[in-house]
């Protein structure tokens, strides 16, 4: 089968590799869709190598078709549609015990200790059948959608996280796939008014097909002023920083009401350094937290969205490559021209 092998940092290509084959306690998933997310952009590009095994196949974000099933697997026929939780926590670690799973100490995932989406085929671990991290999707979700689902339970992690809440003002720093979905999640959870910032024509414009109530483009506006003048003075109730710029936390900071909250969602380049003024945290009592992968219940949660139709995830796909092409995406990723963009045989 072809699937993109990583040999070593900034040293990948698709090529010819053994088509594995279910055991009797596994699934063979025949990948349909795989999305690129930005931690696999760092891989590639070796900036963030721990956990990284050479070589390996990455891609953690897909759906597909299930094409073989173990003799003692239950639950599973040959042509279910499947999506895949990639995040098996161990379940008896201190940080599992304490009901953060998502945090887990020795937590194993698919795309990382497990070869991932990128390829033809998918084998499916035991471990991940008997934890529940399988789920079949009706027909009437689509494979990108499926694939997505991955990265929205992320979302609904960081959101439960940030305390989004109804009447609230939510302002988005970034308006890639990550803040679309951050925007989408925040007007379903009640907010009065969600405000995206993005220097991107292109993502502006699609923040707002998908409900954004104001965009800004931070570059040629005064974004301090536009949300000071949105809420009266007060600023943002919750601020989500749905891109990976240290030096942009500062900012974000100041934009936040007294008592308010800033959530840290991506992942920050570099080492994440950050020069802030931490009187600004400690006068105005803001509350500033992280958010790391999911708990399998915002899986479910972020599954059970996308099959009752309550968020649109097929608009941020964008891109579309064979395993072939798969230079090419990276380019497309790299370039910020696109937003999703995904994968197929």
């Amino acid at each position: 089968m072809r699937a993109v092998v990583l040999n070593a940092p900034n040293d990948f290509s698709p090529t010819d590799v053994p088509r594995p084959e279910a055991g009797p306690d596994e699934l063979l998933l025949e990948m349909k869709k795989a999305a690129i997310c930005g931690t696999d952009m760092r891989i590639l590009a070796g900036t963030k190598t721990k956990g990284v095994r050479y070589p390996s196949v990455i891609g953690h974000e897909m759906c597909g078709v299930i094409s073989e099933v173990g003799g003692n697997v239950t639950g599973f026929q040959v042509g279910d549609k499947a999506a895949i939780a990639n995040v098996i926590p161990c379940g008896s670690c201190p940080a599992c015990l304490e009901g953060r799973e998502n945090a887990c100490m020795n937590r194993k995932a698919i795309g990382y200790e497990f070869d991932g989406g990128f390829a033809e085929y998918v084998l499916i671990p035991e471990i991940a059948i008997t934890s529940g991290n399988v789920i079949k999707l009706p027909e009437e979700v689509s494979f990108t959608a499926g694939a997505l689902i991955e990265p929205l339970a992320c979302c609904i992690r960081g959101l439960k996280n940030a305390g989004t809440g109804f009447n609230d003002t939510v302002l988005i720093v970034g308006a890639g796939p990550i803040g679309l979905m951050h925007m989408q999640l925040s007007k379903i959870s009640g907010a009065k008014q969600v405000i995206v910032s993005e220097p991107n024509e292109m993502r502006r414009q699609i923040a707002l097909e998908l409900g954004a109530d104001k965009v800004v483009d931070p570059i040629a506006e005064d974004l301090q002023k536009i949300v000071k003048d949105a809420t009266s003075g007060m600023g943002a109730d919750v601020i989500i920083m749905a891109i990976g710029v240290p030096a942009l936390v500062n900012s974000a900071l100041k934009l936040c009401k007294k008592g308010g909250t800033v959530n840290l969602f991506a992942g920050f380049a570099g080492t994440g350094e950050s020069i802030i003024e931490v009187n600004t945290i400690h006068y105005n009592e803001i509350n500033v937290n992280g958010s790391t992968a999911y708990k399998r219940k915002d899986y479910l949660e972020a599954a059970d969205m996308v099959i009752g139709g309550r968020i649109n995830l097929d608009k941020i796909a964008t891109h579309t490559f064979k395993i072939d092409e798969f230079r090419e995406a990276y380019e497309i990723c790299k370039s910020g021209r696109g937003l999703k963009v995904m994968i197929e045989p």
